[in-house]
């Protein structure tokens, strides 16, 4: 006994060494994904804020050079479109090059694309610069590169860990929208640009030095876990878009993205128009990123709990809450309908993107998913460029807002046919 107990003890010695390897491992595979979902986060906002500013100088820019709503509401509407018809390259470049070199053309043309257009005077040098140039820079730093990084370290989480990077946009608009009005009153908007340009090359250098290679790996633990059986499936993008999920996903995209960006695009020139001073406008747009956090959080959970199909159902009907309330603003403008207005349209902002993201990188899983998903991503960028461009010429055409809304609410209700009528979407 005396002899086996030195033996005894030095086995037990080893099996607790290997159980701290493997537990300082997952810990330090943990701590990784948090820092990925952190940059991921990060970026997200930068790219979201950036372009979601363009609505605090839409007044500022046509009333300075003249334009009318619709030619104004062109320029973000480009933005959309081209974010959108990125998006395939995006992914293709993203599974070929891996997110540095991604991530950094993204910040490489965003800064560029505001220097340029602090000095524009033509509405051509702004549908190049903050249209073409800011929609392709968000296109490479944006949900398509996020969803397909993060799906290497969350797994079966990963619809948790993009509503976290979706709500970004919340951030983003809460950051930038009163930060930019501020910047405009006591700078102007060229200033404010320049700025813009600036802290973006600014952020380029200390990107490029982040370990990428360990990013773009994944973790092991997590993709061991979540698919112990993975085998893949062999989809291309040809094959894929022969499948009825894949239309039903892009119509969701396009249909919503119509339907909530004919309003997004004018939300602060509507409440200016409907009696409130222009900083508060934008303050109360901006305060839909707190109010976006918890519905993305709220609605990647409720889907957890009673399933996807009632979660999204759920998230549309609060849309349309959202849209009704907005209505009534400019008859009767006033702290309650506006509160009312930002959570319930603020919050749903989007909400549905983390869970139609997940079921796309369920369904299409495999070598190719980030061409794939890109391509679905079209239908979004599509649908943000037609319902803005939309809602400008609804404005212009009738002066008021009132066709512009019903055109929104419609929009949305598409959007939400294939949940209510396609299998593969509710599981």
């Amino acid at each position: 006994m005396k002899q086996d107990r030195p033996k005894e003890t030095k086995a037990e010695t080893t099996a607790e060494t290997g159980k701290e390897r493997v537990g300082g491992a997952r810990r330090d595979a943990v701590r990784t994904a948090l820092v990925v979902l952190g940059l991921c986060f990060t970026l997200a906002v930068l790219g979201r804020g950036l372009s979601e500013s363009f609505t605090v100088f839409l007044k500022p820019i046509s009333e300075s050079l003249g334009w009318d709503r619709a030619q104004a509401v062109s320029i973000y509407s480009l933005t959309w479109l081209v974010s959108g018809l990125t998006a395939p390259l995006v992914g293709r470049l993203f599974d070929h090059s891996g997110p540095r070199l991604v991530y950094a053309l993204g910040l490489l043309l965003l800064g560029s694309a505001f220097l340029i257009a602090s000095h524009a005077h033509a509405l051509w040098q702004f549908q190049l610069s903050i249209g073409i140039c800011v929609g392709i820079g968000v296109g490479f730093i944006g949900n398509v590169p996020n969803s397909i990084l993060l799906g290497r370290w969350f797994g079966p989480k990963l619809p948790t860990a993009m509503a976290v990077v979706y709500s970004a946009m919340g951030g983003g608009v809460l950051a930038l929208l009163p930060a930019s009005q501020l910047l405009i009153d006591h700078l102007g908007w060229r200033e404010t640009y320049q700025l813009f340009g600036f802290a973006a090359l600014g952020l380029l250098a200390p990107l490029l030095l982040l370990p990428w290679r360990m990013f773009a790996a994944g973790s092991p633990h997590v993709a061991k876990k979540s698919d112990p059986d993975f085998v893949d499936s062999g989809w291309t993008l040809a094959s894929a878009m022969r499948h009825h999920a894949f239309w039903a996903l892009f119509s969701t995209f396009f249909f919503t993205a119509v339907g909530m960006y004919a309003i997004a695009a004018q939300i602060v020139a509507y409440l200016i128009d409907a009696g409130f001073p222009p900083l508060q406008a934008a303050t109360a747009w901006g305060f839909s990123g707190i109010v976006l956090v918890f519905g993305m959080l709220g609605v990647s959970a409720l889907d957890g709990l009673i399933g996807r199909r009632p979660s999204v159902l759920l998230s549309y009907a609060i849309s349309i809450l959202g849209i009704v309330l907005l209505w009534l603003l400019q008859y009767y403008p006033n702290v309650i309908l506006l509160t009312g207005f930002v959570v319930c349209f603020g919050s749903m902002m989007g909400s549905r993107g983390p869970l139609i993201s997940a079921t796309a990188m369920k369904i299409f899983r495999g070598k190719r998913v980030g061409t794939i998903f890109g391509t679905i991503s079209i239908g979004s960028g599509l649908g943000s460029a037609f319902g803005s461009w939309c809602g400008g010429l609804i404005h212009d055409a009738t002066h008021g807002y009132d066709l512009l809304l019903v055109f929104a609410l419609a929009s949305v209700i598409l959007g939400m046919i294939p949940f209510l009528v396609v299998p593969a979407l509710r599981e």
